[in-house]
């Protein structure tokens, strides 16, 4: 029998060491015996500077539901006409891998931030959850010549102040103490930045020039930045996060100045190559260029993957996404890290036909992706044939607690039964409203599902059918 993902709580063990956090969580399996978890909407207020755990394997439970039975409760639900005039879902039984509702499941739809789901299962697989991105600084041709090199850890924070927008992140004034200390006696004259591991446009097709300034919704992609390119170290869930319009430039110039270096000297150029000495002043005092005078490691991948759900962070998204363009040797563009995509979710054994990307966040307007698709993404990760894949669900927002889910299912009131239970990305756009994760039904059923509508006039009003849905199968005995 297929080992699926239930609400065990564990800590991760390895490399990166784990603790269970508080909050509705831990009370799943007695919601699940008619126990409220907790009360709606509590919210964990500390964040960690750790990953959340991961589920536990464990057998199926329960009687599995019955596919007459469900789309009696659902259809009602999915012809709400807040949902609007185009509306495609699938509903699968992870452990019978039985479907149990379908409306259009195989046709692509714009898919907003479900995207992300892909994005995450396809980077945990070409690089694994312990996986670090560095940002390094070597000698330039001249001494005092400084190159910061970008490696597209998009997390990278500036300083101390900024842990409570990505907790353990890299820093950019860590780096900075490293080469003050490298170059001892040299005065540091110019700063390069070179962001030469991303190459091809910096905005995707279907991006509006607005989702960036003043929008705040991404960054111009680039290899090198700070705060996912904020201008300030905050998220903010809803009006969006103003962004630098050119993320390696100013990153470069809060560099130059914690090294004492001219602002006015920092451009873009290319690093030479790496030398061997490890200082850039070798035992004769003479400069060498390439040598490595400072480096600074992401956290492991798999808590980047976890901000990004979590926050839906599209400008983190792009970074992941050309990782797994990187891993499998093309080029990290948009260009190639769709291909890129799509080669994993085949390799994986899924439908990636069904799935026409422009980028890895969701937000061009320009993607199509099937509820199937996703189903069988998430599907695969709850099960334990690709144990990588299991880490999705550390950063999936659960309903009424965390990340985009933390104000859901509070309307209707009967949504509230669900909050605690579904794990799920939310996905929106201007007439597009998505939701796709897993839940767990009364009978102790993982249900794996997708729901993707468009045309719904009023966007509150359709994510509050969306969580319908959902919660309906929560209480369902179907």
């Amino acid at each position: 029998m297929v080992a699926l993902v239930v609400l065990v709580l564990i800590a991760m063990v390895g490399a990166v060491g784990l603790v269970v956090r508080p909050g509705p969580v831990d009370g799943w399996l007695d919601a699940l015996g008619g126990e409220p978890a907790n009360s709606p909407g509590t919210v964990a207020t500390t964040p960690e500077p750790t990953p959340t755990p991961v589920l536990l394997a464990a057998e199926a439970a329960g009687a599995a539901p019955d596919p007459a039975a469900v789309r009696e409760a659902l259809d009602p639900l999915v012809n709400a006409s807040a949902l609007g005039s185009s509306v495609h879902v699938s509903v699968l039984d992870v452990a019978s891998d039985t479907v149990l509702y379908e409306r259009a499941p195989g046709t692509m739809t714009t898919p907003a931030s479900t995207t992300k789901v892909l994005t995450a299962a396809t980077v945990l697989a070409a690089r694994g959850a312990a996986y670090r991105l560095e940002t390094r600084v070597v000698a330039g041709s001249e001494p005092g010549e400084v190159v910061i090199i970008g490696g597209g850890d998009a997390s990278l924070a500036v300083e101390e102040d900024d842990k409570d927008l990505f907790p353990g992140a890299a820093r950019l004034d860590d780096l900075a103490a490293q080469v003050k200390k490298a170059l001892g006696g040299t005065k540091p004259t110019r700063v390069l930045v070179d962001t030469s591991l991303f190459t091809g446009p910096e905005t995707a097709t279907g991006w509006s020039a607005d989702d960036i300034t003043p929008g705040g919704q991404v960054a111009r992609i680039q290899s090198l930045m700070t705060n996912a390119g904020r201008v300030e170290p905050v998220h903010n869930e809803f009006g969006g996060d103003p962004r630098f319009t050119d993320p390696s430039l100013s990153a470069g110039k809060l560099f130059a100045k914690m090294i004492g270096a001219p602002q006015t000297t920092v451009s873009k150029s290319t690093a030479l190559n790496p030398a061997p000495s490890a200082s850039a002043a070798g035992s004769t005092g003479t400069w060498t260029p390439g040598a490595e005078l400072g480096k600074v490691e992401s956290p492991p991948l798999v808590q980047i993957v976890d901000w990004m759900l979590q926050q839906s962070d599209n400008v983190l998204a792009e970074a992941l996404g050309r990782q797994v363009a990187l891993a499998a040797g093309k080029e990290a563009s948009f260009a190639g890290t769709a291909e890129a995509m799509s080669d994993k979710l085949r390799e994986l054994g899924l439908p990636a036909d069904e799935a026409e990307l422009f980028d890895a966040s969701g937000l061009s307007n320009r993607n199509g992706i099937s509820p199937t698709l996703l189903v069988r993404t998430l599907a695969l990760a709850a099960g334990d044939s690709q144990p990588a894949l299991g880490n999705i669900f550390n950063g999936l927002p659960v309903a009424g607690w965390s990340g985009t889910l933390v104000t859901r299912f509070a309307t209707p009131s009967g949504n509230e039964t669900a909050q605690g239970i579904v794990r799920a990305k939310t996905g929106s756009l201007t007439g597009v409203n998505s939701l796709a994760g897993v839940l767990v039904t009364r009978e102790q059923r993982v249900l794996a599902f997708a729901i993707m509508a468009k045309g719904g006039p009023d966007a509150i009003a359709a994510r509050a059918a969306l969580d319908e849905v959902a919660a309906r199968l929560v209480a369902c005995g179907c």
